[in-house]
């Protein structure tokens, strides 16, 4: 009798199929027999074949014909069929050329074994998917290569008992198909060396209802130990991984451990795993290198390498710490994090925070400035407006105090000139004359007075003889010796940046008269670059500069802005004890004509550095 599974597993291998560039040179084509051990039931044995054959077809560089066969000893319930199988297997491919048998899992191996002087006489044979236990430990011969897997379940219950403190009772869960038996007899043998340090309780000839019922009520201290389970007691099948794992694990009181990396996500916590994708890696190259003419007793049959592998939902189900498990251990759907997932688009977000966050701080920023620019420039009118009224106040007290007072007197002083005329007209001339005098003073003063409101010689003659008229002025009406020299300054200079210089000039000399107790100043006037530079220095007693940060006179404020207004600099440098210079820039927007001035000042062009005066002054 023949049974065949041909027709369905190649369905699923011609999807790892890929043919070769229409315009290639038609490569050589290699005959592959694959023999399963089981059929798509088997979530392992699937991912081994595709593995190997797409491996074979991308990188062995031939065009590769795959044949498949099926000895699932879990699909025949009685030897005879098998052996039916096998003859037919035997009977089809006599004397079909083949270039390479790929036997997976421990049926088709002891077939092959079996029969490895007479089926398909000097064909290499690959191995894979079992256990030299589960074969039966064959004796191979020259034609075999390959690798075997190592089950090591006693590092599996030993590991248990790491996670699992106070571990008592291994309960072993094995289905009854062949399969399963063979395994379950490798995992017996081997736990042996662990009896009596751990009660072990196989749950095995079992129906799958009476497996489920025992497993809700296992005691604590206890964990379940999965085989393999491909059919019960009662000879109904299952697909192993992805069904009765799944199933017992939903049930199971306890945590469950297991052999085999295709276990991981359907159910048990980890284990020592046999390692699926590690026997394609190596059945892939072995494959292609027998292939290619290497002779298979070239080299001998490994044994792949497990390693300790866990599944991230059942540790946290389990309440199993991470940093419990040992070094080196491979941990599988762990919860992925937004970096993990996507960080391109994470660094985006963060690069458009950082931008929104600058952003924010540079608008608060402006916001504080703004803030503090308006509520500068409200107190600023304010105190505009009232030293606006103070000096009205002070204009008008000096004109009813002095002025008014002065012509009255004035005019008191006429009338009894003229009552003289006619009794003493020598005392009328001397009356007169004092009067006259007087007259001449009230002129004068008022002219003074006109000046400090505007100065007609700054708009008459310029900014050049207006700063030296204002300086004199200051000399002789207020004892402060002022000296003024001038660089390179043009003689016409724009009428709002000439006021500019005049009024700071003005307040600058007001304050050192007032505040620094100095006798002495320097004012200096140049052009350099387009730019006009005003300094004025005095060696007086000098101030912390901190202390204008927030009580800045009107004087200060009103000098400040009205640089500002032309775009201009001005800065204050004090130290007590140190004197105080105050430092003005005003672009000029067109170029000047650089026409030297003449004035009654023009010794100050070869004059000392006024830096140098303020040192010899305050060193002398």
């Amino acid at each position: 009798m023949r049974v065949s599974y041909k027709p369905i597993l190649a369905l699923v291998f011609c999807l790892c199929i890929f043919s070769p560039p229409a315009d290639a040179a038609t490569p050589i084509q290699k005959n592959v027999l694959f023999i399963s051990e089981v059929n798509l039931s088997s979530r392992g044995f699937i991912l081994l074949a595709q593995q190997v054959m797409e491996g074979l077809q991308q990188r062995s560089g031939y065009q590769i014909e795959f044949f498949t066969e099926t000895l699932s000893s879990t699909a025949f319930s009685h030897e005879a069929k098998l052996e039916d199988t096998k003859a037919a297997i035997v009977h089809k491919f006599e004397g079909m050329k083949i270039d390479l048998i790929v036997a997976f899992g421990p049926t088709p191996i002891r077939f092959l074994a079996d029969l490895q002087d007479t089926f398909l006489p000097g064909v290499p044979i690959l191995i894979c998917g079992s256990t030299k236990e589960q074969a039966g430990n064959p004796t191979l011969g020259p034609r075999f290569t390959g690798a075997w897997f190592e089950l090591d379940p006693v590092k599996t219950v030993q590991l248990a008992a790491q996670l699992t403190p106070g571990l008592r009772h291994v309960y072993v869960v094995g289905g009854s198909s062949p399969y399963d038996r063979a395994k379950l007899k490798v995992v017996r043998d081997d736990l042996l060396t662990l009896q009596g340090k751990y009660d072990f309780v196989y749950l095995i000839e079992l129906t799958f209802a009476q497996l489920e019922e025992k497993l809700r009520h296992l005691p604590e201290h206890s964990i379940v130990l999965y085989t393999s389970f491909f059919e019960d007691a009662a000879n109904q099948q299952f697909i192993n991984a992805t069904v009765a794992l799944p199933a017992i694990a939903a049930v199971s009181s306890v945590p469950v451990f297991g052999l085999s990396d295709t276990y991981i996500g359907h159910g048990i916590v980890g284990g020592y795993v046999v390692s699926f994708s590690e026997q394609g890696d190596i059945a892939t190259r072995e494959a292609i290198e027998v292939l290619q003419g290497r002779k298979p007793q070239e080299t001998s049959i490994i044994v792949s390498r497990s390693s300790y592998m866990f599944d991230e939902h059942e540790l946290k189900k389990w309440k199993i710490s991470d940093h419990t498990l040992p070094g080196g251990s491979v941990i599988v759907n762990q919860d992925q994090t937004l970096w993990d997932r996507d960080p391109g688009t994470l660094i985006t977000v963060f690069v458009v925070i950082a931008g929104l966050g600058v952003v924010t701080v540079y608008l608060l920023r402006e916001r504080k400035l703004l803030r503090q620019a308006t509520n500068q420039l409200a107190n600023l009118s304010g105190q505009l407006i009232n030293a606006q009224e103070d000096e009205r106040r002070r204009l008008a007290r000096e004109l009813h105090d002095d002025f008014s007072q002065r012509v009255a007197l004035l005019c008191i002083g006429l009338e009894v000139a003229s009552d003289e005329v006619a009794k003493s007209p020598e005392n009328a001339k001397a009356q007169l004359q004092q009067l006259m005098d007087s007259a001449g003073e009230i002129g004068a003063d008022l002219h003074a007075m006109s000046h400090r409101l505007h100065s007609a010689t700054l708009e008459r003659l310029g900014l050049v003889p207006g700063v030296s008229a204002l300086c004199k002025e200051i000399n002789k009406k207020q004892g402060l010796q002022v000296e003024f020299t001038h660089h390179d300054v043009p003689r016409s200079i724009p009428s709002d940046v000439a006021l500019c210089i005049f009024r700071i000039v003005q307040e600058s000399l007001r304050n050192v008269k007032k505040h620094s107790a100095s006798t002495k100043a320097w004012v200096e006037l140049s052009l350099s670059r387009n730019e006009l530079h005003l300094s004025i220095v005095d060696a007086g007693l000098g101030f912390d500069e901190a202390s204008l940060d927030g009580d800045q006179g009107i004087g200060i404020q009103s000098m400040k802005e009205r640089a500002r207004l032309l775009s201009g600099q001005f800065r204050i440098i004090s130290k007590v004890g140190e004197g105080t210079r105050v430092e003005v820039s005003l672009p000029l927007k067109e170029t000047l004509q650089m026409e030297a001035v003449s004035t009654d000042q023009a010794e100050s062009v070869n004059a000392k550095p006024v830096a140098q005066k303020v040192r010899e002054v305050s060193h002398g």
